[in-house]
């Protein structure tokens, strides 16, 4: 389910953006307008990015195998990082380039109108993809703030699809400000000052969503709420008389791999135990699907000293 939600999301942005990049290309030739340059580069950057993370989810998909016993779930967070990098490498360097370059050697624009018209249609389509984003993050993100949500988020592409097209529709604001300052008050410059200010929103963008997907990329734990449970529903087993020591990590966004502790009565048998376990196992999968692995390590409880 939550791999169909995210390739619509990432569909959703990847439609939006192939459409508004070529418009914004078309009338950046036209009028000259540096603003509208780094606005074009922005969404072609963001259209690549979609195509990274389609493939990464491609990758992720794939079954387990003798090099990869656990499977291919990692390969979305790395793929997720390489976007970050791309953010910050193509679409904000050559954004703030492209300013540099402009407020150095500012010329007017020719045929602003063109440059209204195309930004007005970049931003219903930005929206658009905007809304779907926003109403998957939503349904995901129950009582808890964003920014919050996105911390404790497993699937990147959502999140990554959500600042992207907020880093868009700013952008759109923001080279909307730019074009008209410089043509009302006759100072060209200000079109190359807002294609750096773009540059720098998409900066940072970049460095906060690289700093998410490399914890996920590293390694983070299950929901708190997903630990409570396999606790629970090891201590109700019969035959396991303690629990101690639980261990997840997500593999990506519906795997992860769980290690528990577990002490057994003293009067089972060996056959006995690993009835336990197999009972155990097939207890916690059907709770939570979402557990490619559980490894149980039988381990007496510790007797403190007198």
């Amino acid at each position: 389910m939550a791999t169909r939600t995210s390739r619509k999301v990432v569909f959703a942005a990847l439609l939006g953006n192939l459409l508004v990049a070529f418009t914004k290309l078309a009338a950046a030739v036209v009028t000259g307008s540096s603003a509208m340059v780094s606005e074009a580069v922005h969404s072609f950057v963001d259209t690549g990015n979609e195509v990274l993370l389609l493939y990464g989810l491609h990758r992720a998909a794939r079954p387990a195998d003798e090099r990869h016993p656990l499977g291919h779930g990692r390969e979305l967070y790395f793929w997720s990082f390489i976007v970050t990098l791309v953010i910050f490498g193509l679409g904000a360097g050559v954004s703030v380039y492209e300013g540099v370059l402009h407020v150095r050697s500012p010329a007017p624009m020719t045929n602003p109108v063109v440059n209204y018209a195309v930004l007005g249609l970049a931003l219903v389509f930005e929206a658009g993809s905007f809304a779907v984003a926003v109403k998957e993050f939503r349904a995901r993100k129950a009582q808890r703030g964003y920014l919050e949500a996105v911390r404790d988020s497993k699937d990147p592409t959502i999140f990554i699809v959500l600042f992207e097209d907020s880093a868009a529709l700013v952008g759109i604001v923001i080279a909307l400000v730019g074009i008209a300052a410089s043509e009302v008050l006759r100072l060209p410059v200000l079109d190359g000052v807002a294609s750096i200010a773009i540059g720098i929103v998409l900066a940072i963008v970049a460095a906060y969503l690289a700093r998410e997907s490399k914890g996920l990329l590293i390694g983070e734990p299950a929901d708190s709420g997903v630990v409570a449970s396999i606790c629970a529903i090891a201590r109700s087993q019969p035959g396991i008389t303690h629990t101690t020591g639980l261990f997840t990590v997500h593999l990506g966004p519906d795997q992860i791999v769980a290690a528990i502790s577990a002490d057994f009565a003293k009067d089972l048998s060996a056959r006995d135990v690993t009835t336990i376990l197999t009972t155990l196992e097939e207890r916690v999968r059907k709770a939570h699907p979402e557990i490619v692995s559980l490894f149980i390590r039988p381990q007496p409880r510790a007797v403190p000293p007198r």
